[in-house]
């Protein structure tokens, strides 16, 4: 993970040289986008510029639970990125999930305040002669301004777009001008998204980019198993749920740059032995899906059980997601 940011100032660059933001926003405007998708644009109160962001970008938004606990949202940024004044997210209410999307759709009215952090990007729209995008639902959400990229820079593009209803589905208005380069597949009209014949057969220059729930991402994940390597990125809602690999056994981590060695034991992550011993580093989701406590492995081989780092990343072991992965030894050298 890399270190928080000092309280002040606001602004602060993280090791991929990109300007962050950790403040307070107002929400400016908040309006229904489909079926249970609220959309919401966020503002400083002073009226200032935000840090930019590019297609696929997210935000950690904090919010205090009913219960007067804290929770962190990951929430994908599909406003226009040239806007630099406002932030605009969409949430789905999940009437099963953890409490933050409701907390959002119960509380967040215009006027309200909401602290926020970011924005990342894991989901970059890479350069390519040619795009195709799936999105499963609120997956729209970073899509969306994947595609207005791939529009404006002229780039051959199509784009998948499906979800349980037409009245589900947001932006569809921003869609309709491409005209037949969208198909608007909602299942109770045409069943399950055909990705077979929207892939088709492997291209040189293509790449696929896919955002949605996890069933619609394993059957991408199966038509592009022959395509070559790297040519699929996707975005997850949640981590998958997978067998646990490797040693669950306790473990010694060296903390580089503190000077610390601590014993992660079995039923402890390196994230909360860490935070344990005081040393303060950034962290989220705590599932190993946004990305914000990646860390740099100087020595040993972790034992990754993440959602987010790519094969070869994962072959490479010189970084690690501390709030799940482990060792695969007796012993991680980390830059901490």
């Amino acid at each position: 993970c890399r270190h928080r940011p000092e309280p002040d100032p606001e602004l602060n660059t993280m090791n991929d040289q990109q300007p962050t933001v950790d403040a307070t926003l107002t929400v400016e405007t908040r309006t229904r986008a489909a079926d249970g998708v609220l959309s919401l644009t966020l503002r400083r109160p002073d009226g200032g510029s935000l840090p930019a962001w590019t297609p696929g970008a997210h935000i950690d938004v904090l919010l205090d639970g009913d219960d007067g606990g804290d929770l962190i949202r990951q929430y994908s940024l599909c406003g226009h990125p040239g806007e630099r004044d406002v932030w605009q997210i969409a949430v789905l209410r999940e009437p099963d999930g953890r409490g933050g999307s409701a907390y959002v759709h119960d509380h967040l009215y215009e006027g309200a305040k909401v602290r926020v952090r970011g924005p990342r990007n894991n989901f970059p729209l890479r350069p390519a002669a040619r795009h195709l995008f799936i999105a499963g639902g609120v997956g729209i959400t970073p899509i969306l301004p994947m595609v207005e990229a791939a529009e404006a820079a002229g780039a051959d593009w199509r784009l998948l777009y499906g979800g349980r209803t037409r009245t589900s589905m947001a932006f569809l208005d921003r869609l309709t001008p491409y005209g037949d380069r969208v198909l608007v597949r909602p299942q109770d009209e045409y069943g399950l998204l055909d990705l077979t014949t929207f892939l088709g057969v492997p291209e040189e220059g293509t790449l696929v980019h896919a955002c949605g729930p996890e069933p619609l991402l394993r059957a991408v994940q199966e038509q592009c198993a022959t395509w070559p390597p790297g040519t699929l990125g996707v975005e997850r809602f949640a981590p998958v749920r997978t067998a646990q690999t490797g040693p669950a056994d306790a473990f010694e981590v060296e903390l580089a740059r503190s000077g610390l060695t601590l014993t992660v034991p079995p039923d402890r992550s390196v994230l909360e032995t860490v935070e344990e011993a005081g040393i303060a580093v950034d962290f989220s989701c705590r599932e190993g899906t946004c990305g914000t406590c990646e860390t740099d492995v100087l020595d040993g081989t972790p034992d990754h059980r993440d959602s987010l780092l790519s094969e070869d990343e994962r072959a490479a072991g010189d970084t690690m997601l501390i709030c799940v992965s482990r060792s695969c030894g007796p012993r991680l050298v980390l830059d901490l």
